[in-house]
């Protein structure tokens, strides 16, 4: 065979491979119209010289119509400091070989003098585009709108700290009150269920150990008595969140007239039935009606204790999730999906995060726990949410941020995550 004939078949096989990389993605539908990423080609823009993001993809691609919704948002909330635009490159067939495309997505990053100056391949998220812009020393003057704030409590809590959960900071009811007992300190629980809580964040918690030191609340008389030998009825409540109430006496449980029909159990039993369902991330026991339900890549399910800790399972893993989390105010469902450690896809788009902070001793700004931190479809639930919590303190984010912020965790500090006196 000819030298000349083989250089042809060489260029027309290597042709057909870059056409396979980027033609072979499952199809999708175009994207909807109006946004950065709805134009077949790039826009012409009115500004004077700005940095430029420049995506090329297509509406074929299930990765392409993830970055829709994120360079949609970048062109809204970075107008007039940055240029986003969108090439699709089935409609411009030849922006493959302009740009030296090689899979699609592909984004690349010019400087305000029309120069490139990197560029990523796949999905990437919001908060990884705007990290590469930093990388590469453009500073994006201004920023979006920070959205809710508040550092400071609209209503101090004036509760008593005998009337407040250790764990998850309600208010303790007299009939459920537990009390674990210490060498000069004692921990004040609402129920026999924060104190598996409790339990779970102990770092290598013993049962041996740790049983002696607690008490529950005899429900018919009030008075303290030892974990270990109560008799506990459990039953149901409307939204199918178990109900414990502990007796000292097992004969009296079975006839209190103010219970609803339930089981009776030992305190053995009654603990390995609340361990039995745990978060993903942080290891705490959960009720899998108050958890986020998650599901790894792969098929299997797990919980997040909170909607925070939910992200967290894919830094965990290593793995990208889905997770169905309700609305704090409303309970509306929200759905995320990840990819890459970074946001995918939100239901609905307009879902945001609150993270929950308060002062450490030494005046910093430290997550206030699982139990202060929610997912809202908008910023009105969250308001009203927070209106109703007037001693709380925190700031809104996005959810890509509290899913970026996980991501950045160490094996370490995940393996200590949410554990007494060692998670930060």
């Amino acid at each position: 065979m000819k030298t000349s004939v083989k250089i042809v078949i060489v260029a027309a096989v290597a042709i057909l491979a870059v056409a396979t990389i980027v033609a072979k993605r499952p199809n999708r539908a175009a994207p909807a119209q109006g946004g950065a990423a709805s134009a077949a080609v790039a826009k012409p823009h009115s500004e004077g010289p700005l940095p430029r993001l420049l995506d090329l993809g297509s509406g074929k691609c299930v990765p392409c119509k993830m970055m829709t919704p994120i360079l949609d948002q970048l062109e809204k909330e970075y107008a007039g400091r940055l240029r986003v635009e969108f090439i699709d490159v089935f409609v411009d067939e030849g922006a493959v070989k302009k740009y030296d495309v090689n899979v699609i997505p592909t984004q690349i990053f010019y400087g305000a003098d029309g120069k490139e100056l990197g560029r990523h391949e796949g999905f990437i998220s919001k908060e990884d585009i705007l990290a590469k812009w930093k990388e590469l020393g453009v500073d994006l003057v201004g920023k979006p709108a920070a959205g809710i704030v508040r550092e400071a409590p609209v209503v101090a809590d004036a509760r008593p700290r005998d009337a407040v959960c250790f764990m998850c900071d309600g208010d303790v009811d007299p009939k459920t009150k537990t009390l674990v007992k210490g060498g000069s300190e004692q921990r004040l629980l609402c129920s026999p269920h924060c104190y598996f809580i409790y339990f779970s964040s102990i770092p290598g918690a013993d049962p041996a150990a740790q049983d002696p030191k607690v008490s529950v609340t005899d429900w018919a008389g009030g008075g303290a008595i030892p974990a270990t030998s109560a008799t506990y009825l459990v039953g149901v409540d409307a939204k199918g969140r178990p109900t414990v109430k502990a007796f000292a006496d097992r004969e009296a449980a079975g006839k209190d007239p103010q219970s609803s029909p339930g089981n009776l159990l030992t305190w053995e039993v009654l603990r390995s039935k609340e361990l039995a369902a745990r978060c993903g991330f942080c290891d705490r026991s959960v009720y899998p009606e108050d958890a986020c339900g998650v599901t790894v890549e792969g098929g299997t399910r797990t919980y997040g204790c909170c909607t925070h800790c939910a992200m967290g399972v894919a830094a965990r893993l290593g793995k990208d999730i889905e997770v169905e989390a309700k609305d704090g105010f409303s309970g509306e469902i929200i759905r995320i999906k990840t990819l890459n450690g970074g946001v995918a896809s939100l239901d609905p788009p307009s879902a945001i995060a609150w993270f929950g902070q308060k002062k450490d001793a030494e005046g910093k700004w430290v997550s206030a726990g699982c139990f202060k931190q929610g997912f809202f479809v908008n910023e009105g639930n969250l308001q009203k949410w927070l209106d109703a919590r007037p001693s709380m303190t925190g700031r809104q984010i996005s959810i890509a941020q509290s899913l970026a912020d996980k991501m950045k965790l160490t094996p370490q500090q995940i393996a200590k995550a949410c554990k007494l006196g060692e998670c930060k």
